[in-house]
């Protein structure tokens, strides 16, 4: 077995055109441990925990604290990955300063290695500010949760306008300094022509099979929600399924008098 390399920033920008970078999200310390075993380059830290842990329904009641505990879990359990967090909403749209503390913080407090940003070319003073600071920042366009007062849960860019702001901003993001992209939500073919256009990375979520990456939430692809199946999640398991029936046995065999058994007794 050849050995691990550990990833950071720079690899994962190098990468493009030499390998598809997988990443998924990871929320607390034993899930990260597993993603990091199956060397996984990237763990997102999702402000989608909102949704899929905590039982929002959707990102924007999670806060700063959430996402430093949960980055910090993360962080914990990784060793070779790179672990980006998100950002949560509110915590970067003011003052600079402000921005700039709240993204430290995720360095300094919670062992993250990046900050994910979402926004286009109103964010790229930011993220200029951030990198110039030693913050290394992942970008994210198309669908953004955060933005979903405003534009809902809809597929981005599928005129001819929209599709042609979505490019600019992906460009003004990367002169900005972010060293991926993630495309969320956008027409495959729009996907193409901004990967071919970028020297960074992008990784896609709903966003067709020409990003350079694909990025999934770990409950979608695991099935731990069985009715929950966004159109573009592959189910590579069942565990929601699973994790059902070995309860429910569990709870037969407890009150039929079947566990503990002798083996499981001192």
């Amino acid at each position: 077995m050849k050995d691990v390399v550990k990833w950071n920033v720079r690899r994962i920008r190098n990468a493009k055109g030499r390998q598809k970078i997988a990443v998924l999200t990871a929320y607390d310390y034993v899930t990260a441990r597993i993603l990091d075993a199956a060397n996984l380059p990237l763990i997102l830290v999702g402000d989608s925990l909102g949704m899929t842990v905590l039982g929002y329904k959707n990102t924007l009641p999670v806060t700063m604290e959430d996402m430093l505990h949960h980055t910090a879990a993360v962080a914990r359990g990784v060793e070779n990955a790179v672990v980006v967090a998100d950002m949560p909403f509110l915590s970067y749209q003011g003052a600079a300063e402000s921005a700039v503390t709240n993204a430290g913080r995720f360095m300094k407090d919670a062992d993250a290695d990046a900050v994910k940003i979402e926004g286009g070319e109103i964010r790229a003073p930011l993220i200029h500010l951030l990198v110039e600071n030693g913050i290394p920042v992942m970008g994210h366009l198309g669908l953004t949760p955060q933005s979903v007062k405003a534009t809902g849960y809809a597929v981005q860019g599928r005129d001819a306008e929209a599709a042609e702001k979505i490019k600019k901003d992906a460009l003004k993001l990367q002169e900005a300094g972010v060293f991926s992209l993630v495309l969320e939500s956008i027409p495959a073919d729009l996907a193409e022509d901004i990967t071919r256009s970028l020297d960074i990375p992008t990784i896609g979520i709903g966003a067709g099979p020409a990003c350079d990456g694909q990025v999934l939430v770990v409950q979608d692809m695991l099935g731990l929600y069985e009715d929950i199946r966004p159109k573009f999640v592959k189910r590579y398991a069942e565990l929601g399924k699973a994790m059902k029936d070995a309860v429910q046995e569990y709870r037969e065999e407890v009150e039929n008098g079947l566990f503990p058994a002798e083996e499981h007794t001192y």
